[in-house]
Protein backbone atom coordinates (compact mmCIF):
# COMPACT_ATOMS: atom_id res chain seq x y z
CA UNK A 1 0.00 0.00 0.00
CA UNK A 2 0.97 3.74 -0.17
CA UNK A 3 3.69 5.21 -2.21
CA UNK A 4 6.53 3.96 -0.57
CA UNK A 5 9.73 1.58 -1.00
CA UNK A 6 12.43 0.81 1.61
CA UNK A 7 12.19 2.97 4.64
CA UNK A 8 15.80 4.29 4.36
CA UNK A 9 17.08 7.26 2.48
CA UNK A 10 17.89 5.23 -0.36
CA UNK A 11 14.22 5.37 -1.78
CA UNK A 12 14.71 9.15 -2.59
CA UNK A 13 16.85 7.89 -5.32
CA UNK A 14 13.17 7.48 -7.75
CA UNK A 15 13.00 8.45 -11.25
CA UNK A 16 15.97 6.88 -13.05
CA UNK A 17 13.90 4.13 -14.00
CA UNK A 18 13.15 3.69 -17.68
CA UNK A 19 9.70 4.91 -18.58
CA UNK A 20 6.69 2.02 -17.87
CA UNK A 21 5.34 0.30 -20.77
CA UNK A 22 2.35 1.36 -22.11
CA UNK A 23 -1.27 -0.38 -21.77
CA UNK A 24 -3.76 0.63 -24.60
CA UNK A 25 -7.05 2.16 -22.82
CA UNK A 26 -10.38 3.21 -24.76
CA UNK A 27 -9.95 6.69 -26.28
CA UNK A 28 -12.55 9.58 -25.56
CA UNK A 29 -11.69 12.38 -27.73
CA UNK A 30 -13.29 15.60 -28.36
CA UNK A 31 -11.17 17.95 -29.35
CA UNK A 32 -12.11 21.60 -29.54
CA UNK A 33 -11.09 24.54 -31.48
CA UNK A 34 -9.63 28.07 -29.66
CA UNK A 35 -12.89 29.39 -30.52
CA UNK A 36 -15.12 27.38 -28.25
CA UNK A 37 -16.44 30.15 -25.41
CA UNK A 38 -15.10 29.16 -21.65
CA UNK A 39 -17.92 27.71 -19.73
CA UNK A 40 -17.84 27.83 -15.75
CA UNK A 41 -18.31 24.28 -15.92
CA UNK A 42 -15.23 23.45 -18.23
CA UNK A 43 -11.44 23.98 -18.17
CA UNK A 44 -9.91 23.95 -21.64
CA UNK A 45 -6.59 22.80 -22.31
CA UNK A 46 -4.33 23.30 -25.17
CA UNK A 47 -1.13 22.01 -26.50
CA UNK A 48 1.56 24.31 -26.89
CA UNK A 49 1.99 24.90 -30.51
CA UNK A 50 6.14 24.96 -29.66
CA UNK A 51 5.24 20.70 -28.84
CA UNK A 52 5.21 19.91 -32.65
CA UNK A 53 3.71 16.92 -32.30
CA UNK A 54 -0.05 15.33 -31.41
CA UNK A 55 -0.04 14.19 -28.12
CA UNK A 56 -2.16 11.19 -26.24
CA UNK A 57 -2.98 9.90 -22.82
CA UNK A 58 -4.99 10.75 -20.11
CA UNK A 59 -5.60 14.73 -18.97
CA UNK A 60 -5.79 15.81 -15.65
CA UNK A 61 -6.82 18.98 -14.02
CA UNK A 62 -6.03 19.77 -10.44
CA UNK A 63 -7.27 22.80 -7.99
CA UNK A 64 -6.65 23.77 -5.00
CA UNK A 65 -7.55 26.59 -3.32
CA UNK A 66 -5.34 28.97 -1.74
CA UNK A 67 -5.44 29.15 1.74
CA UNK A 68 -5.75 32.69 2.93
CA UNK A 69 -4.10 32.54 5.98
CA UNK A 70 -1.02 30.51 4.48
CA UNK A 71 2.23 33.76 4.32
CA UNK A 72 3.30 34.77 0.84
CA UNK A 73 6.53 32.45 0.14
CA UNK A 74 6.29 29.84 3.07
CA UNK A 75 6.71 26.48 2.51
CA UNK A 76 3.51 25.63 1.98
CA UNK A 77 2.71 28.44 -0.05
CA UNK A 78 5.71 27.57 -2.72
CA UNK A 79 4.97 23.99 -2.75
CA UNK A 80 1.83 24.63 -4.42
CA UNK A 81 2.93 27.26 -6.51
CA UNK A 82 5.04 24.91 -7.77
CA UNK A 83 2.90 22.51 -8.50
CA UNK A 84 -0.77 21.68 -8.14
CA UNK A 85 -0.97 17.68 -7.23
CA UNK A 86 -3.54 14.87 -5.35
CA UNK A 87 -2.72 12.34 -3.34
CA UNK A 88 -5.03 9.34 -3.17
CA UNK A 89 -4.54 8.73 0.76
CA UNK A 90 -5.11 12.16 2.04
CA UNK A 91 -6.86 13.75 -0.96
CA UNK A 92 -7.53 17.09 1.54
CA UNK A 93 -9.28 19.67 -0.56
CA UNK A 94 -7.52 19.20 -3.72
CA UNK A 95 -9.74 19.11 -6.65
CA UNK A 96 -9.53 16.68 -9.97
CA UNK A 97 -11.14 16.39 -13.14
CA UNK A 98 -10.47 13.77 -15.96
CA UNK A 99 -10.54 12.29 -19.43
CA UNK A 100 -8.88 10.69 -22.29
CA UNK A 101 -7.50 12.28 -25.37
CA UNK A 102 -6.56 10.02 -28.71
CA UNK A 103 -4.84 12.42 -30.54
CA UNK A 104 -4.43 16.29 -29.11
CA UNK A 105 -2.74 18.16 -31.96
CA UNK A 106 -0.16 21.33 -31.14
CA UNK A 107 -2.46 24.37 -30.84
CA UNK A 108 -5.71 22.01 -30.70
CA UNK A 109 -7.92 22.47 -27.76
CA UNK A 110 -9.60 19.61 -25.13
CA UNK A 111 -12.30 20.51 -22.98
CA UNK A 112 -12.26 19.15 -19.92
CA UNK A 113 -16.19 18.50 -17.94
CA UNK A 114 -15.39 19.81 -14.51
CA UNK A 115 -18.91 19.34 -13.24
CA UNK A 116 -19.37 15.19 -13.44
CA UNK A 117 -16.21 13.43 -13.92
CA UNK A 118 -14.88 14.94 -10.86
CA UNK A 119 -13.35 14.65 -7.14
CA UNK A 120 -14.85 14.96 -4.96
CA UNK A 121 -17.14 17.92 -6.53
CA UNK A 122 -17.99 19.97 -9.88
CA UNK A 123 -15.58 22.58 -9.71
CA UNK A 124 -18.60 25.49 -9.70
CA UNK A 125 -19.94 24.05 -6.31
CA UNK A 126 -16.29 24.69 -4.75
CA UNK A 127 -16.23 27.77 -1.67
CA UNK A 128 -15.54 30.83 -3.01
CA UNK A 129 -11.91 31.54 -2.94
CA UNK A 130 -8.88 32.00 -5.52
CA UNK A 131 -7.64 28.66 -6.43
CA UNK A 132 -4.55 27.65 -8.35
CA UNK A 133 -5.24 25.17 -11.43
CA UNK A 134 -2.77 23.09 -13.47
CA UNK A 135 -3.39 20.09 -16.26
CA UNK A 136 -1.40 17.20 -16.60
CA UNK A 137 -1.23 14.59 -19.33
CA UNK A 138 -0.19 11.53 -18.18
CA UNK A 139 1.33 10.23 -21.26
CA UNK A 140 2.39 6.50 -20.13
CA UNK A 141 -1.50 6.22 -18.14
CA UNK A 142 0.97 5.44 -14.83
CA UNK A 143 0.01 8.37 -12.84
CA UNK A 144 -1.89 6.03 -10.82
CA UNK A 145 1.27 3.96 -9.76
CA UNK A 146 3.75 6.93 -9.74
CA UNK A 147 2.25 10.23 -9.91
CA UNK A 148 3.81 12.53 -12.90
CA UNK A 149 6.75 11.61 -14.41
CA UNK A 150 9.84 11.93 -16.97
CA UNK A 151 7.98 12.84 -20.59
CA UNK A 152 4.42 13.88 -18.85
CA UNK A 153 3.50 17.31 -20.15
CA UNK A 154 2.71 20.13 -17.93
CA UNK A 155 1.14 23.26 -17.76
CA UNK A 156 2.43 26.31 -15.77
CA UNK A 157 0.56 26.83 -12.45
CA UNK A 158 -2.22 29.38 -13.02
CA UNK A 159 -4.66 31.44 -10.51
CA UNK A 160 -7.88 32.11 -10.99
CA UNK A 161 -11.22 32.93 -8.76
CA UNK A 162 -13.87 31.37 -8.08
CA UNK A 163 -17.34 31.36 -8.41
CA UNK A 164 -16.31 32.79 -11.93
CA UNK A 165 -14.69 31.04 -15.48
CA UNK A 166 -12.35 28.48 -15.03
CA UNK A 167 -9.11 29.24 -16.76
CA UNK A 168 -7.34 28.18 -19.95
CA UNK A 169 -4.70 26.02 -19.29
CA UNK A 170 -1.76 25.25 -21.82
CA UNK A 171 0.54 22.26 -22.16
CA UNK A 172 4.05 23.91 -22.69
CA UNK A 173 6.57 21.58 -20.62
CA UNK A 174 7.99 17.95 -20.75
CA UNK A 175 8.78 16.50 -17.15
CA UNK A 176 12.34 15.70 -17.27
CA UNK A 177 14.17 12.65 -16.59
CA UNK A 178 15.90 13.23 -13.25
CA UNK A 179 19.50 12.89 -12.71
CA UNK A 180 21.31 11.52 -10.23
CA UNK A 181 22.92 14.25 -8.64
CA UNK A 182 19.16 15.61 -8.63
CA UNK A 183 17.87 12.67 -6.92
CA UNK A 184 21.56 12.44 -4.27
CA UNK A 185 20.26 16.14 -3.61
CA UNK A 186 17.48 14.78 -1.98
CA UNK A 187 19.46 12.59 0.46
CA UNK A 188 21.39 14.42 3.84
CA UNK A 189 24.65 16.41 2.93
CA UNK A 190 26.65 13.84 5.33
CA UNK A 191 25.45 10.66 3.46
CA UNK A 192 25.63 11.97 -0.15
CA UNK A 193 29.57 11.14 -0.55
CA UNK A 194 29.12 7.22 0.44
CA UNK A 195 25.59 7.06 -1.59
CA UNK A 196 27.46 8.57 -4.95
CA UNK A 197 30.42 5.67 -4.11
CA UNK A 198 28.29 3.39 -3.87
CA UNK A 199 26.09 4.14 -6.63
CA UNK A 200 29.05 3.42 -8.98
CA UNK A 201 29.19 -0.08 -6.77
CA UNK A 202 25.84 -1.51 -7.55
CA UNK A 203 25.38 -4.32 -10.14
CA UNK A 204 22.47 -4.05 -12.72
CA UNK A 205 20.48 -7.26 -13.65
CA UNK A 206 18.39 -8.06 -16.11
CA UNK A 207 16.95 -11.66 -17.27
CA UNK A 208 14.53 -12.06 -20.08
CA UNK A 209 12.12 -14.83 -18.41
CA UNK A 210 11.03 -17.68 -21.10
CA UNK A 211 8.06 -18.38 -19.35
CA UNK A 212 6.98 -14.42 -18.84
CA UNK A 213 7.97 -13.63 -22.69
CA UNK A 214 5.85 -16.72 -23.39
CA UNK A 215 2.91 -15.51 -21.34
CA UNK A 216 3.12 -11.79 -22.94
CA UNK A 217 4.40 -12.56 -26.23
CA UNK A 218 7.16 -10.45 -26.35
CA UNK A 219 10.53 -10.47 -24.39
CA UNK A 220 9.75 -9.62 -20.40
CA UNK A 221 12.05 -9.40 -17.69
CA UNK A 222 12.88 -9.96 -14.18
CA UNK A 223 15.32 -6.49 -13.28
CA UNK A 224 16.96 -5.50 -10.39
CA UNK A 225 20.25 -4.13 -8.67
CA UNK A 226 22.66 -6.29 -6.61
CA UNK A 227 24.36 -5.13 -3.95
CA UNK A 228 27.64 -7.22 -2.99
CA UNK A 229 29.57 -7.15 0.23
CA UNK A 230 32.97 -5.73 1.20
CA UNK A 231 36.00 -7.90 0.14
CA UNK A 232 33.63 -10.01 -2.33
CA UNK A 233 35.19 -11.95 -5.29
CA UNK A 234 39.10 -12.00 -3.00
CA UNK A 235 38.73 -15.43 -0.74
CA UNK A 236 36.21 -17.00 -2.93
CA UNK A 237 33.85 -17.60 -0.23
CA UNK A 238 29.89 -17.48 -0.53
CA UNK A 239 27.42 -15.62 0.87
CA UNK A 240 24.08 -15.49 2.22
CA UNK A 241 21.63 -13.59 0.05
CA UNK A 242 18.48 -11.12 0.34
CA UNK A 243 15.91 -10.53 -1.94
CA UNK A 244 13.83 -7.53 -1.18
CA UNK A 245 11.20 -5.99 -3.10
CA UNK A 246 9.95 -2.63 -2.99
CA UNK A 247 6.01 -1.71 -2.30
CA UNK A 248 3.40 0.38 -3.89
CA UNK A 249 5.21 2.91 -6.18
CA UNK A 250 8.50 1.43 -5.88
CA UNK A 251 10.67 1.19 -9.19
CA UNK A 252 13.92 0.29 -10.92
CA UNK A 253 15.14 3.07 -10.21
CA UNK A 254 14.27 2.91 -6.12
CA UNK A 255 15.95 -0.74 -6.82
CA UNK A 256 19.10 1.30 -7.10
CA UNK A 257 18.92 3.45 -4.16
CA UNK A 258 18.36 0.70 -1.87
CA UNK A 259 21.17 -1.06 -3.15
CA UNK A 260 23.56 1.89 -2.81
CA UNK A 261 22.27 2.12 0.77
CA UNK A 262 22.72 -1.65 1.37
CA UNK A 263 25.80 -1.12 0.15
CA UNK A 264 27.35 1.74 2.59
CA UNK A 265 25.97 -0.56 5.45
CA UNK A 266 27.43 -2.88 4.54
CA UNK A 267 30.72 -1.10 4.02
CA UNK A 268 30.71 0.43 7.31
CA UNK A 269 30.01 -3.13 9.09
CA UNK A 270 26.74 -1.93 10.40
CA UNK A 271 25.05 -5.13 8.13
CA UNK A 272 26.64 -8.32 7.90
CA UNK A 273 28.16 -9.41 5.01
CA UNK A 274 25.87 -10.68 2.41
CA UNK A 275 24.64 -10.25 -1.09
CA UNK A 276 21.12 -8.14 -1.39
CA UNK A 277 19.13 -8.12 -4.41
CA UNK A 278 16.99 -5.63 -5.00
CA UNK A 279 13.83 -6.62 -7.44
CA UNK A 280 11.85 -4.37 -9.50
CA UNK A 281 8.14 -5.22 -9.15
CA UNK A 282 6.26 -2.54 -11.23
CA UNK A 283 4.46 -3.35 -13.80
CA UNK A 284 1.97 -1.63 -16.09
CA UNK A 285 -0.70 -2.46 -14.46
CA UNK A 286 1.25 -2.09 -10.71
CA UNK A 287 2.63 -4.47 -9.16
CA UNK A 288 2.83 -7.56 -9.60
CA UNK A 289 4.23 -9.50 -6.85
CA UNK A 290 6.19 -12.56 -8.02
CA UNK A 291 2.80 -14.04 -7.88
CA UNK A 292 1.59 -16.47 -10.57
CA UNK A 293 -1.49 -14.64 -12.34
CA UNK A 294 -3.87 -15.53 -14.65
CA UNK A 295 -4.15 -11.62 -16.29
CA UNK A 296 -0.30 -10.70 -15.09
CA UNK A 297 1.62 -14.20 -16.04
CA UNK A 298 3.71 -16.76 -14.07
CA UNK A 299 5.71 -14.15 -12.39
CA UNK A 300 6.15 -16.79 -9.14
CA UNK A 301 7.26 -19.44 -11.26
CA UNK A 302 9.49 -17.40 -13.47
CA UNK A 303 11.06 -15.73 -10.34
CA UNK A 304 11.93 -19.30 -8.33
CA UNK A 305 12.21 -21.97 -11.64
CA UNK A 306 14.38 -19.46 -13.98
CA UNK A 307 15.70 -16.60 -12.28
CA UNK A 308 17.06 -18.16 -8.81
CA UNK A 309 19.60 -20.52 -10.56
CA UNK A 310 20.79 -17.86 -13.36
CA UNK A 311 21.62 -15.51 -10.93
CA UNK A 312 23.24 -17.84 -8.48
CA UNK A 313 25.23 -19.06 -11.26
CA UNK A 314 26.33 -15.68 -11.44
CA UNK A 315 27.13 -14.42 -7.95
CA UNK A 316 29.11 -16.25 -5.28
CA UNK A 317 25.73 -17.09 -3.31
CA UNK A 318 25.54 -19.90 -1.04
CA UNK A 319 22.49 -21.53 -3.19
CA UNK A 320 20.91 -23.21 -0.66
CA UNK A 321 17.39 -22.62 0.79
CA UNK A 322 18.97 -22.52 4.12
CA UNK A 323 20.83 -18.96 3.22
CA UNK A 324 18.41 -17.50 0.85
CA UNK A 325 15.92 -14.97 2.49
CA UNK A 326 13.34 -12.66 1.70
CA UNK A 327 12.28 -9.00 2.40
CA UNK A 328 9.92 -6.72 1.22
CA UNK A 329 8.03 -3.50 2.68
CA UNK A 330 4.28 -2.86 1.86
CA UNK A 331 2.99 -4.60 -1.23
CA UNK A 332 6.71 -6.20 -1.33
CA UNK A 333 5.74 -7.16 2.08
CA UNK A 334 2.33 -9.02 1.00
CA UNK A 335 4.73 -10.03 -1.79
CA UNK A 336 7.53 -11.54 0.39
CA UNK A 337 5.07 -13.19 2.36
CA UNK A 338 3.77 -15.10 -0.84
CA UNK A 339 6.92 -16.37 -2.11
CA UNK A 340 7.82 -17.96 1.40
CA UNK A 341 4.60 -19.42 2.20
CA UNK A 342 3.93 -20.34 -1.88
CA UNK A 343 7.39 -21.83 -2.11
CA UNK A 344 8.61 -22.69 1.58
CA UNK A 345 11.41 -25.30 0.33
CA UNK A 346 13.18 -22.70 -1.64
CA UNK A 347 13.42 -19.90 0.90
CA UNK A 348 14.89 -19.97 4.42
CA UNK A 349 12.82 -17.38 5.46
CA UNK A 350 10.72 -13.98 5.51
CA UNK A 351 11.06 -10.84 7.28
CA UNK A 352 7.88 -8.85 5.67
CA UNK A 353 7.65 -5.71 7.29
CA UNK A 354 3.94 -3.76 6.94
CA UNK A 355 2.94 -6.46 4.18
CA UNK A 356 -0.72 -5.46 2.27
CA UNK A 357 -3.35 -7.82 4.09
CA UNK A 358 -2.45 -11.39 4.62
CA UNK A 359 -6.15 -12.27 5.71
CA UNK A 360 -8.68 -11.07 3.33
CA UNK A 361 -11.18 -10.75 6.75
CA UNK A 362 -8.85 -7.31 7.29
CA UNK A 363 -8.76 -6.18 3.62
CA UNK A 364 -7.82 -2.70 4.86
CA UNK A 365 -10.69 -2.38 6.89
CA UNK A 366 -13.11 -4.45 4.58
CA UNK A 367 -14.25 -8.21 5.84
CA UNK A 368 -14.55 -9.10 2.02
CA UNK A 369 -16.31 -12.38 3.50
CA UNK A 370 -19.19 -10.66 5.05
CA UNK A 371 -22.41 -11.12 3.73
CA UNK A 372 -23.35 -8.33 1.62
CA UNK A 373 -19.89 -7.04 1.90
CA UNK A 374 -19.34 -3.26 0.27
CA UNK A 375 -15.94 -1.98 0.02
CA UNK A 376 -16.99 1.88 1.09
CA UNK A 377 -19.25 1.41 4.23
CA UNK A 378 -19.86 -0.51 6.94
CA UNK A 379 -22.63 -3.17 8.55
CA UNK A 380 -23.51 0.16 10.25
CA UNK A 381 -23.52 2.32 6.64
CA UNK A 382 -20.75 4.10 8.03
CA UNK A 383 -17.96 5.19 5.45
CA UNK A 384 -14.73 2.63 6.26
CA UNK A 385 -11.38 4.56 6.39
CA UNK A 386 -8.58 3.26 4.20
CA UNK A 387 -5.73 5.24 5.94
CA UNK A 388 -5.17 7.61 8.76
CA UNK A 389 -2.36 9.67 10.70
CA UNK A 390 -1.97 9.98 14.69
CA UNK A 391 -5.29 8.54 14.96
CA UNK A 392 -7.00 11.18 12.29
CA UNK A 393 -8.54 9.82 9.13
CA UNK A 394 -7.06 11.04 5.88
CA UNK A 395 -8.63 9.33 3.57
CA UNK A 396 -12.50 7.00 3.11
CA UNK A 397 -12.41 3.48 0.74
CA UNK A 398 -14.90 5.60 -1.54
CA UNK A 399 -12.28 8.51 -1.87
CA UNK A 400 -9.86 6.63 -2.75
CA UNK A 401 -11.39 4.46 -4.99
CA UNK A 402 -13.12 7.62 -6.61
CA UNK A 403 -9.63 9.03 -7.30
CA UNK A 404 -7.50 6.44 -8.38
CA UNK A 405 -10.86 5.52 -11.37
CA UNK A 406 -10.25 9.59 -12.38
CA UNK A 407 -6.37 9.41 -12.16
CA UNK A 408 -6.79 6.11 -14.77
CA UNK A 409 -7.85 2.62 -14.81
CA UNK A 410 -4.39 1.17 -14.82
CA UNK A 411 -1.97 1.52 -11.63
CA UNK A 412 -4.06 2.06 -8.70
CA UNK A 413 -3.67 0.06 -5.67
CA UNK A 414 -7.21 -1.42 -6.00
CA UNK A 415 -6.80 -2.16 -9.63
CA UNK A 416 -2.97 -3.59 -8.86
CA UNK A 417 -4.61 -5.93 -6.28
CA UNK A 418 -7.26 -7.10 -9.14
CA UNK A 419 -4.38 -7.48 -11.78
CA UNK A 420 -2.72 -10.17 -9.24
CA UNK A 421 -5.97 -11.74 -7.26
CA UNK A 422 -8.85 -11.52 -9.73
CA UNK A 423 -9.93 -14.21 -12.50
CA UNK A 424 -9.99 -12.46 -16.22
CA UNK A 425 -13.49 -11.00 -17.30
CA UNK A 426 -15.53 -11.11 -20.75
CA UNK A 427 -12.89 -8.49 -22.32
CA UNK A 428 -9.75 -9.86 -21.38
CA UNK A 429 -9.28 -7.60 -18.09
CA UNK A 430 -9.51 -8.51 -14.72
CA UNK A 431 -13.15 -8.71 -12.75
CA UNK A 432 -13.25 -6.17 -10.28
CA UNK A 433 -13.52 -6.79 -6.78
CA UNK A 434 -16.14 -4.22 -5.84
CA UNK A 435 -18.40 -1.80 -8.19
CA UNK A 436 -16.23 1.46 -8.35
CA UNK A 437 -19.95 3.55 -8.55
CA UNK A 438 -21.28 1.54 -5.13
CA UNK A 439 -18.83 -0.30 -3.41
CA UNK A 440 -20.59 -3.55 -3.73
CA UNK A 441 -18.09 -6.93 -3.39
CA UNK A 442 -18.75 -9.33 -6.00
CA UNK A 443 -18.68 -12.95 -4.31
CA UNK A 444 -17.47 -15.04 -7.07
CA UNK A 445 -14.70 -12.66 -7.25
CA UNK A 446 -13.97 -13.08 -3.57
CA UNK A 447 -14.63 -16.43 -3.82
CA UNK A 448 -11.37 -17.02 -6.18
CA UNK A 449 -9.41 -14.50 -4.39
CA UNK A 450 -10.01 -16.73 -0.84
CA UNK A 451 -9.00 -19.73 -3.13
CA UNK A 452 -5.82 -18.41 -4.55
CA UNK A 453 -4.55 -15.37 -2.57
CA UNK A 454 -5.80 -15.01 1.16
CA UNK A 455 -2.36 -16.04 2.63
CA UNK A 456 -4.37 -17.51 6.20
CA UNK A 457 -6.71 -18.89 4.49
CA UNK A 458 -3.78 -20.91 2.15
CA UNK A 459 -1.93 -21.80 5.06
CA UNK A 460 -4.59 -22.77 6.85
CA UNK A 461 -6.12 -25.06 4.49
CA UNK A 462 -2.56 -26.72 3.67
CA UNK A 463 -0.80 -26.72 6.67
CA UNK A 464 -0.16 -30.21 6.95
CA UNK A 465 2.02 -29.96 3.44
CA UNK A 466 3.40 -26.92 4.43
CA UNK A 467 4.33 -27.66 7.49
CA UNK A 468 7.41 -29.27 7.04
CA UNK A 469 9.31 -26.59 4.92
CA UNK A 470 7.15 -23.60 6.57
CA UNK A 471 7.45 -24.08 10.39
CA UNK A 472 9.72 -21.07 12.04
CA UNK A 473 10.29 -18.86 8.43
CA UNK A 474 7.36 -16.28 8.62
CA UNK A 475 8.42 -13.36 10.30
CA UNK A 476 6.13 -10.03 10.39
CA UNK A 477 6.99 -6.89 11.40
CA UNK A 478 4.13 -3.69 11.59
CA UNK A 479 2.98 -0.71 13.21
CA UNK A 480 0.64 -0.17 15.62
CA UNK A 481 -0.56 2.79 14.15
CA UNK A 482 -0.05 1.58 10.43
CA UNK A 483 -1.65 3.64 8.10
CA UNK A 484 -3.80 1.61 6.07
CA UNK A 485 -4.45 -0.50 9.27
CA UNK A 486 -2.69 -3.40 8.17
CA UNK A 487 -1.95 -4.80 11.47
CA UNK A 488 -5.38 -5.98 11.59
CA UNK A 489 -4.95 -8.56 8.92
CA UNK A 490 -1.27 -8.93 10.21
CA UNK A 491 -3.62 -9.90 13.85
CA UNK A 492 -5.37 -12.63 11.92
CA UNK A 493 -2.33 -14.27 10.26
CA UNK A 494 -0.80 -14.57 13.88
CA UNK A 495 -4.16 -16.30 15.17
CA UNK A 496 -4.38 -18.89 12.35
CA UNK A 497 -0.61 -19.50 12.45
CA UNK A 498 -0.91 -19.99 16.33
CA UNK A 499 -3.88 -22.27 15.98
CA UNK A 500 -2.16 -24.41 13.46
CA UNK A 501 0.88 -24.71 16.59
CA UNK A 502 3.09 -23.00 14.15
CA UNK A 503 6.74 -21.25 15.14
CA UNK A 504 5.81 -17.79 14.05
CA UNK A 505 7.24 -14.38 15.08
CA UNK A 506 4.81 -11.31 14.82
CA UNK A 507 6.26 -8.19 16.10
CA UNK A 508 3.59 -4.97 16.45
CA UNK A 509 6.09 -1.88 17.15
CA UNK A 510 3.98 0.56 19.45
CA UNK A 511 3.03 3.81 17.67
CA UNK A 512 4.75 2.97 14.59
CA UNK A 513 3.20 3.77 10.70
CA UNK A 514 3.22 2.81 7.57
CA UNK A 515 6.63 5.05 7.36
CA UNK A 516 8.91 5.35 10.15
CA UNK A 517 8.30 1.65 11.05
CA UNK A 518 12.04 1.04 10.06
CA UNK A 519 13.06 4.46 12.13
CA UNK A 520 14.40 4.11 15.62
CA UNK A 521 15.38 7.72 16.92
CA UNK A 522 17.15 9.42 14.07
CA UNK A 523 18.58 6.26 12.72
CA UNK A 524 16.10 5.35 9.38
CA UNK A 525 18.11 1.88 8.94
CA UNK A 526 17.66 0.28 12.78
CA UNK A 527 14.78 -2.03 11.66
CA UNK A 528 16.51 -3.37 8.86
CA UNK A 529 19.87 -3.41 9.98
CA UNK A 530 17.95 -5.64 12.98
CA UNK A 531 16.36 -7.78 10.20
CA UNK A 532 20.03 -8.54 8.47
CA UNK A 533 21.65 -9.46 11.23
CA UNK A 534 18.79 -11.50 12.05
CA UNK A 535 19.07 -13.37 9.09
CA UNK A 536 22.66 -13.78 8.85
CA UNK A 537 22.31 -15.18 12.43
CA UNK A 538 19.91 -17.75 10.83
CA UNK A 539 22.20 -18.47 7.69
CA UNK A 540 25.74 -18.34 9.86
CA UNK A 541 24.88 -19.86 13.42
CA UNK A 542 27.36 -19.08 15.76
CA UNK A 543 29.68 -16.75 13.71
CA UNK A 544 30.91 -13.16 15.38
CA UNK A 545 28.45 -10.40 15.83
CA UNK A 546 25.65 -13.13 14.28
CA UNK A 547 23.59 -13.22 17.27
CA UNK A 548 23.48 -9.32 17.24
Amino acid sequence: MGQIGLMTAAALLAGMAPATAQVPVQPQTQIQTQTQIQSNDTVTVTLAPSLTQAQSGRLLVFARRIDPAAKPDSKEDKADADGVDIDAYAPGDTVLAAREVASLAPGEVATVDTATDVFPSAFSRLPAGRYRFQAVLDRNHDYAYGGRGEGDLLSPVVEAALPGAQPRLVLTTAVPARTIEQNLARVPEKERGAMRAALAKVQAVDFTSPALSAFWGRPTHIRGWVALPPGYGRDGATYPTVFSTGGFGSNLASAQGSAARMTVEMTSAKSPPMIWVFLDESSPTGTHEFADSVNNGPWGQALTTEFLPWIEGRYAMDARPGSRFLTGHSSGGWATLWLQTRYPSVFGGTWSTSPDPSDFHAFTNVDIYAPNANAYTGPDGKELPLSRDKGQVTATQRQVGRVEQLLGVYGGQNASFEWVFSPKGPDGRPLPLFDRATGRVDPEVVRYWRDNYDIAYRVQRDWPQLRSDLDGKVHVIVGTADTFYLDAAAHRLQSVMDGLGARSSFTYVPGKTHFDLFQRGDDRMALLRDIAWQMYATARPGTAKAAR
